[in-house]
């Protein structure tokens, strides 16, 4: 028994590890899988229960099958929309306490203002729109307005194609009477642009080449700038983001998908390959953030552009910044 007992860390560290370099780089996440929207209209599509579950048994992700296999679905075997809802709303709060603990919108913050005080105000020009990509449950918009993180003259938008999640980003900015506002809209095609597109989370998403597809969106004459906050890829992330996972989330889903979200995370020169291709009127760089200010792990790293008339007041702003973010050229 005594021998059984010593070994037991060991063998439960094995069994983990073993987990990890199982799940598939190449995706896709279970809550990618589950949903499906019209690109044009945007309206939801019925998603076929068995055929997820297979698509994931051919990618030998026998755990995410058995995830799917969980989710309730009608007679004519489509996934319950209303059941994906509830437990993407509930993923998403829990996606929140992770984000407080990380202190992410704080970091967001201070990324965001060294833009804003780099991009003057035209005179006589309406205001300037930061817009939230894939903003989910809008825990990033909601935290800037709560904490009047931006000027007055700053519009706060968040966008995503999930009704459910704006709904509840909605709900959510009304109990706090917050100055922002949340659309179920295709970020890159609102009537009124954006100043400054962000979003966090959504890189690692796009594979290939459609994140350089995704890039070429940003260069419409009215954006001035873009920061994308993902995850920091390294040879600790994938167990890291495990720990985080499995002391803050509840759902397996969500345990999965954040163990998968680590795994895919670009490198600083993969995301600055593909945005100085689909964006080359812009000037990149890649912030890394750290967490809790140590060395070790960062959490995220941010690809910041630019346009280039405003570089020189960008460089001046983030001078006595560059080493609490610790800049990776």
């Amino acid at each position: 028994m005594g021998n059984s007992t010593l070994h037991h860390p060991i063998d439960y560290l094995d069994k983990l590890l073993r987990r990890l370099l199982a799940i598939p780089a190449g995706g896709p996440e279970i809550s990618d899988a589950i949903v499906d929207f019209d690109p044009h209209t945007l309206a939801r599509l019925p998603v076929d229960k068995m055929s997820v579950i297979r698509d994931f048994l051919s990618q030998r992700s026998p755990a995410a099958a058995a995830i799917v296999e969980r989710i309730p679905a009608g007679t004519d075997g489509l996934l319950d929309p209303v059941a994906v809802d509830r437990l993407l709303v509930t993923i998403h709060c829990e996606m929140q306490r992770l984000s407080e603990e990380l202190q992410h919108g704080r970091r967001v913050a201070q990324l965001l203002n060294s833009i804003l005080q780099a991009i003057p105000q035209k005179d006589g020009a309406g205001p300037r729109r930061v817009v939230d990509v894939g903003c989910g449950s809008g825990y990033v918009i909601r935290w800037l307005a709560a904490h009047q993180a931006v000027p007055d003259n700053v519009e706060l938008i968040g966008a995503d194609y999930h009704s459910a999640l704006i709904m509840e980003a909605r709900r959510l900015a009304e109990l706090e009477n917050l100055r922002c506002r949340f659309v179920v809209a295709n970020a890159f095609t609102l009537k009124q642009p954006a100043t400054i597109y962000l979003s966090t989370g959504i890189l690692h998403h796009f594979r290939g080449p459609d994140l350089v597809e995704l890039f070429k969106l940003h260069q419409g004459l009215e954006t001035r700038a873009f920061l994308h906050f993902d995850f920091h890829p390294s040879a600790l992330a994938p167990f890291g983001s495990w720990l985080f996972h499995i002391v803050r989330m509840r759902e397996a889903l969500a345990r999965y998908d954040g163990v998968l979200s680590a795994v895919r995370a670009y490198s600083a020169e993969e995301l600055l390959a593909a945005a100085r291709s689909g964006a080359a009127d812009f000037v990149s760089a890649v912030y890394g953030t750290r967490l809790w200010g140590l060395p070790i792990p960062r959490a995220f790293h941010c690809l910041v552009g630019i346009r280039p008339e405003h570089r020189d007041a960008f460089n001046a702003q983030m001078k006595g910044k560059l080493a609490a973010l610790g800049v990776l050229e």
